[in-house]
Order: C-alpha cells, then sequence, then structure tokens
C-alpha cells in the first residue's frame, strides 16, 4: 500500500493553487466533472478509445474570454486504448506535472486492478484508497466483512442450497459482461438448480463463479442507495451529510415486472429468467421517520471504518439498502467511493444536500468543495491517499 508519507512528498511537489481533478470517464464521472466545474477547478476524464465521445465532444467545456465555463463540463479528454493505461509510469507523471488529483470510481477500481492502485498508482486520490478492496466479494474482509465488526444489518447468508427455505438471492459475477451481475433469485433448492442450469447454458454465469456465488435471504422491499459524505474537515458541525438517495433501473429486470404474470409465464425460458443490469438511476427521498436511522448506519460505518482502515472513511460512500415492511433497514452492498447513481442530482443537487448548504449540492460539487477547503486549510494531508 502507497504510504501517507509518500503522498505528502508528491504533493510538496504540487502547485496547490492549481489543482486539476481527474477521473476514469464512466461511472459517476460527468457528476464528478460538474461539481468541479461549479467549484472551478480543471477536470481531466482518462477515456477509453470507442466510449469518449461523452466527454470529448458532447459535455465538453466551452470557456468565455475570462475562462468562466458557458457549456460542458469537461476541459480536457485523454483517450487511451484502455482505461488501465492511466497506470504507466509515463501517464503517472503528466497526471503529476498537471497537478492532477485523481477521484476513484468503480470503474476505475474495475479496469485497473487493485493491487496496482494500492502499490503503483502514485497519484494523490481522493478518499480512502486502502478502503477500495472491500467491495470484492472474493476477499476476506469483503464489505460483509466490515458490517459485521459495525454492527450494521444486512441479508443473512445461506452457506449451501440444500438449506435454501424462503426467497433468496443468489450473487455472482456475469460471465460475459465485466461489471455487470449474473444475480437470480430462488425459494428452493429446486428452483436453484432449474435456474442456475439454465443460466449456465445461456453462458449468464459460469461454474466458477456459482460455487463462490453468495446466498442470501431476500429483502422484500423498495431499494434506497444512501450517498453520504464524511468531513475530516468539519470542525462544528456534523462530519456526517446525507447528500442525496438514489434508487435503481435494472434490465432486463424492470420491463419483467411491467408484463402481467400470464405472459411472463408464456417466455421462453431464455427469457424467464430476469437479468438485473444496471442502466440507470432515479432520485428519491426517505419519510423522514427514518432519517435517523440512517444516520445513524453512517455513524456505526465511520467508527468501525477508522477502527479497522486506519484512518477511516474519507468523503462520500455509499450504504446500499432495502427497507422492508417494519421499517428496518438491510445494508446489501457498500461502496466506499462516490456511487454510481449520483449523476442524477448533478447539477441540481439533491434536497438532501441542497438544504444542508443551501444551495445546489450534489456529491461531486461536494468532493470538490472539500477539495478546495483542505487547500484553503493546508490540510490536503487530511483527504487526499
Amino acid at each position: 500500500m502507497i504510504e501517507s508519507s509518500d503522498i505528502s512528498e508528491i504533493l510538496d511537489n504540487y502547485d496547490r493553487m492549481k489543482l486539476r481533478i481527474g477521473m476514469t470517464a464512466s461511472h459517476s464521472a460527468l457528476d464528478i466533472c460538474d461539481g468541479a466545474i461549479e467549484e472551478g477547478f480543471p477536470t481531466v476524464a482518462y477515456c477509453q478509445k470507442g466510449r469518449e465521445k461523452t466527454y470529448s465532444e458532447y459535455f465538453k467545456t466551452v470557456r468565455n474570454q475570462s475562462g468562466r465555463v458557458i457549456r460542458g463540463m469537461v476541459d480536457k479528454a485523454i483517450v487511451l486504448d484502455r482505461f488501465d493505461e492511466v497506470l504507466q509510469p509515463s501517464f503517472q507523471q503528466v497526471m503529476r506535472d498537471r497537478n492532477v488529483v485523481y477521484i476513484p470510481n468503480r470503474s476505475f477500481t474495475s479496469y485497473c486492478g487493485m493491487e496496482q492502485i494500492e502499490n503503483d498508482f502514485r497519484v494523490p486520490m481522493f478518499g480512502s484508497r486502502n478502503m477500495l478492496r472491500m467491495e470484492e466479494r472474493t476477499e476476506e474482509q469483503d464489505y460483509y466483512w466490515i458490517l459485521d465488526k459495525a454492527g450494521l444489518p444486512y441479508p443473512e447468508a445461506i452457506e449451501n442450497p440444500e438449506d435454501i427455505d424462503c426467497l433468496v438471492i443468489v450473487k455472482l459475477h456475469h460471465a460475459e459482461k465485466i461489471l455487470e451481475r449474473g444475480f437470480f433469485t430462488c425459494a428452493s433448492f429446486s428452483e436453484y438448480k432449474e435456474k442456475s442450469e439454465a443460466l449456465l447454458q445461456q453462458g449468464v454465469i459460469d461454474e466458477a463463479s456459482l460455487a463462490g456465488a453468495r446466498i442470501e435471504r431476500y429483502v422484500i422491499g423498495p431499494v434506497f442507495n444512501l450517498n453520504f459524505f464524511y468531513s475530516p474537515l468539519e470542525e462544528e458541525m456534523s462530519k456526517l451529510e446525507l447528500l442525496g438517495v438514489d434508487w435503481r433501473f435494472e434490465s432486463s429486470l424492470d420491463g419483467h415486472v411491467r408484463l402481467p404474470a400470464p405472459q411472463q409465464m408464456t417466455m421462453p425460458i431464455h427469457q424467464q429468467i430476469p437479468e438485473m443490469t444496471v442502466v440507470g438511476h432515479n432520485t428519491a427521498t426517505i419519510r423522514e421517520s427514518l432519517l435517523e436511522e440512517a444516520f445513524a448506519l453512517g455513524e456505526k460505518f465511520i467508527t468501525a471504518s477508522k477502527e479497522h482502515y486506519d484512518p477511516g472513511i474519507i468523503g462520500p460512500f455509499c450504504l446500499q439498502t432495502c427497507i422492508d415492511k417494519d421499517m428496518n433497514y438491510s445494508i446489501y452492498d457498500v461502496a466506499p467511493r462516490v456511487g454510481g447513481g449520483t449523476n442524477v442530482h448533478m447539477s441540481v443537487g439533491h434536497p438532501y444536500g441542497n438544504s444542508t448548504w443551501r444551495k445546489q449540492m450534489s456529491s461531486g460539487r461536494r468532493i470538490a468543495m472539500e477539495l478546495r477547503n483542505a487547500v484553503e486549510q493546508d490540510r490536503l494531508d487530511e483527504v487526499l491517499t
């Protein structure tokens, strides 16, 4: 793991008044760029060839003669053959020469590899570099581990498929789509066998992933992704903020639920089992009587992160939850970085973030604001790793 002293040494050569915000051009990059522009930071998006036009053309910034942005949010789009080329020493040197602070998102950790990010990516990153690995469910200390240490609620695991006695969800990777999921639900061992065999034949899942899949009791209730922000710089108010809440559109699941049950039953076998590929997000609020418990979840997570991942969580993190009929939360996933659904409140902010700060406050803008505060207070070491 790159030490904090290494980052401090790199920062000694940065012009702190000319920082640029960089990110992998996917996932939540537009929100990060939009927030950076709002706070006066230039942006640089590291794109993969064939996927660059969103950033290099359609959302490219246009500035007037005084330098004010009048359109777009991406100042510079650097096109690479592959996303992981940002790990090359030559690219890293250019980033350092240009005073780039990198904002990690899920695409960065998925395409670039955790070992390299932890040990070889010698560019200051906003957030908790040492916590990114917990997203991998194959790790011994994955997010279930820290949820358990924190005493946080999460769905009960079922170790043996033969013990399935209620509705469960089987969590595993998609066999062909790198970032997607081959999740499926079932309510008995016989249904588990039937669905897993069908998905194996379709190439949606593979034997190795199925053998290592997590089976957990399915929480029947709506999904709310709680987009939090923890500020180590805050001295007077709460260090924890709830910026926004989002929920997902999933294909082909959302297409299935639009059909009447008789129609679903007539589908051929390759269409009967819905996939859960995230294709979009929408914004949400939760009833006020549930807000205090939401903050309590965030506080417990922060406490556990400080105990087990010094210095603990920094900046944005997302607790992905379901709420059951008795209004109990269950956390089914954790993102120890900016969440995947934050584009829903870029530019316009979100009711919670806006109300906290009395101005439009998205996750991307809150990151940029914290970075600016760290520069002004000479405390960059506290937010960069």
